[in-house]
């Protein structure tokens, strides 16, 4: 067990560093999957030099969780980046990055002798509501084509369980709806491999591709083999159209239509084919039953074939076949026929809404009823008299098999199988052998179940101890207020007189739709500053033009700090209060007051016509004389993130002050009264002789 490590595995490893990930061109290193997506373009480089090819690469996007780290791990690779002639430029919000992305592609029809380069791929990232914003962008790039050294990847982190999300969300469908063909990568070795595969089917079929992400793939680390030509390309045989498929101009909408709808999907689909994109993981010469699933949801189904004791050998002795798809949608016909020859069932594993399901049964539909399979997947069939799918009946839920909302888990699938394997029927020793596992997850289960204590004993994410929100978010007595998304959503559940929310760049509009048909005269909207310059500021423009009595508090917290506490904006000086109060005075806004906790910082500084400057403790009064005011009216709260403050005192940027906050235990009333005032969840019980008194908890204390 102490044995010294063999000199050779010394040797190696006494060169390993953290930046292998990055530095190496040939060889293995432990990366995670956003730091694999940081590789990716790296590998494209290389692969073009390889070719005698001079290209380039183009990054840009908007952050969110899972994806919330990448814009941060492309700078700190900066240096490896550029030695590639790899460009990072994040987007403002995820449209505009999109629309950068088509004019990396749009260098096609540059005047000659005007490039720089051979051609200019690009990635795309944001997370699922990002996607959706961008459904325009998508579709207008995604008919215009891309280059034949070029290509685009659209990166989406999904959020199946809405964990930080305001909404669960699913990019498949909408990538799907702009034609984008979409790779689900299920570990992060399959992000380097099948993101080269994607822009070379980008590259070829005149397509962007899309890549779907979610966080059990993308924020997991594993050691990943790099190199180059590892991924071995087929470039199929396809009759292409006069004049390719590639991006063009002059080219009209009608043109770019039919060649995305005639030609260029079969494209992408010939290339799926050729290099078998889609695959049989577990065959054998006498299968009836198959699996077929993608990314998570075949690891899940993997570990759900072992929890019930179901190995590769005995799904192959039972008739057991498992197929693994790479490429979500289209799914190929010739492979998907290939994989249910001979299967009497056919079930499909997937989360959230049902992609490949629709598509197996389209696919499938015209076979004869004597060699076409049974195709089950949300919904578990009613009986043998094949009486009709899910629409067919007036509310199928009672029939779930794997269900559409929230996620799956290796338990339900195993479920799922089982039950299945069963009714198409199995000898009694493999049904005892199943049931008895069955047995081993139940009980895991029960194990596992907590005593339910009510809704008074639900833990709520709450703000951060010395958090701004805590008092910027506090509207005066009789008022209202609206919130959007960012850290102060969390108003919602604390009493704070804050009902209903928007998507992000809404926030405040919902009472343009309603102040006509109310007796309520104002409203106030909590708008975040990263918000504000993502597309908060059309928000309070759509404010000023519908004439309603609004105020919106720009909470200027000094950086983005859900996502690792980037600047507010994208350029290297960040966003000012200055500047947004310029900007707000430029809409049009009838009042604009900065109110702070350091008021003093402001001296001297030129700020907008009319706008002043207020200590905090005005708040109060400032917000009660704003709400008598027709027209829409802007408090900018400046105070900086509790979070961030203690990141930059850790880095040695910001002063750690020498007074802290205490309470004397001997002078405590027990009242709890500064507890509720202040919010803060540093301040906690404390139980003496004399009864329940407060402390301030030191270790959490942001002051």
């Amino acid at each position: 067990m102490n044995a010294p490590l063999p000199d050779h595995i010394r040797q190696a490893l006494e060169t390993v560093t953290l930046d292998d990930k990055y530095s190496l061109d040939v060889g293995r290193a432990f990366m995670s999957g956003v730091q694999a997506l940081v590789k990716l373009p790296m590998l494209q480089r290389q692969r073009d030099a390889l070719q005698g090819k001079n290209t380039a690469g183009f990054i840009s996007g908007y952050r969110g969780s899972p994806l919330g780290g990448y814009d941060q791990a492309l700078w700190k690779a900066q240096k490896y980046l550029q030695a590639q002639n790899i460009v990072f430029q994040p987007g403002v919000n995820e449209e505009l990055a999109a629309t950068a992305l088509w004019g990396s592609q749009q260098l096609g029809f540059a005047p000659a002798g005007t490039q720089k380069f051979d051609g200019v791929f690009g990635i795309w990232y944001g997370k699922g509501p990002g996607v959706d914003r961008c459904a325009d962008v998508f579709k207008h790039a995604n008919m215009a084509g891309t280059t034949p050294w070029g290509g685009v990847l659209a990166v989406a982190g999904d959020d199946h369980v809405a964990k930080s999300s305001t909404a669960a969300h699913q990019s498949d469908h909408i990538f799907k709806a702009c034609g984008l063909p979409v790779f689900f990568p299920a570990n992060v070795q399959e992000i380097l491999d099948l993101g080269l595969h994607a822009l070379a089917m980008s590259r070829f079929a005149g397509v962007w591709a899309g890549m779907k992400t979610i966080q059990e793939i993308v924020e997991s680390s594993a050691t990943a083999h790099i190199d180059p030509e590892r991924v071995q390309i087929v470039l199929p045989e396809f009759e292409m159209p006069p004049g390719g498929v590639h991006i063009r101009w002059p080219d009209t909408a009608l043109e770019q239509e039919a060649r995305l709808f005639d030609t260029k999907w079969y494209a992408a689909l010939a290339y799926i084919r050729a290099n078998k994109l889609n695959h049989n993981v577990i065959e054998g010469p006498n299968d009836r039953f198959g699996i077929i699933a993608s990314g998570k949801a075949y690891n899940d189904t993997r570990q759900a074939l072992l929890d019930l004791g179901l190995d590769d050998t005995t799904c192959q002795r039972l008739g057991i076949r498992l197929h693994k798809v790479a490429v979500v949608w289209p799914l190929e016909a010739q492979t998907t026929r290939e994989f249910a020859t001979g299967l009497r069932e056919i079930l499909v594993v997937e989360e959230k809404r049902q992609v490949i399901e629709y598509q197996l049964k389209e696919e499938l539909y015209n076979w004869r009823n004597d060699v076409r399979p049974d195709v089950i997947g949300k919904f578990d069939d009613v009986g043998n008299d094949h009486s009709g799918g899910e629409w067919s009946m007036p509310n199928p839920s009672a029939n779930t098999l794997l269900r559409a909302n929230a996620d799956l888990s290796p338990a339900i699938i195993a479920r799922a199988i089982a039950k299945r394997l069963k009714k198409i029927g199995m000898d009694a020793e493999t049904i005892g052998r199943i049931d008895m596992h069955l047995a081993v997850l139940d009980a895991k289960d029960r194990s596992m179940q907590t005593i339910t204590l009510g809704a008074a004993a639900e833990r709520l994410p709450w703000f951060c101890s010395g958090c701004p929100h805590n008092m910027s978010t506090r509207v005066p007595e009789g008022s209202r207020a609206m919130a959007g998304i960012g850290c102060h959503f969390m108003t919602l559940w604390m009493d704070r007189s804050t009902t209903g929310f928007t998507q992000m760049g809404g926030e405040g509009v919902p009472w343009v739709g309603q102040q006509p048909f109310t007796h309520e005269q104002h409203m106030f909207a909590n708008l975040g500053d990263g918000t504000y310059f993502h597309s908060g500021i059309l928000a309070v423009r759509q404010s000023v033009a519908a004439g309603v009595n609004i105020t919106y508090k720009i909470l200027y917290n000094d950086a983005v700090a859900m996502t690792g506490g980037q600047r507010v904006g994208e350029r290297p000086e960040g966003h000012s209060v200055v500047q947004i109060a310029q900007s707000m005075r430029a809409e049009g806004a009838q009042r604009i007051d900065v109110v702070t906790d350091e008021p003093d910082k402001y001296k001297g500084v030129a700020l907008a016509e009319g706008v002043t400057v207020h200590h905090r403790d005005e708040l109060d009064r400032i917000q009660r004389e704003m709400r008598e005011i027709q027209g829409t009216t802007v408090i900018i709260y400046d105070q900086t993130c509790a979070t961030e403050k203690r990141r930059r005192r850790k880095r040695g940027t910001m002063v750690d002050p020498a007074v802290r906050v205490m309470i004397n235990e001997a002078v405590c009333e027990g009242c709890g009264d500064c507890g509720v005032q202040s919010n803060c969840l540093s301040v906690e019980p404390l139980e003496t002789e004399f009864g329940r008194k407060r402390t301030i908890n030191q270790s959490t204390c942001n002051i």
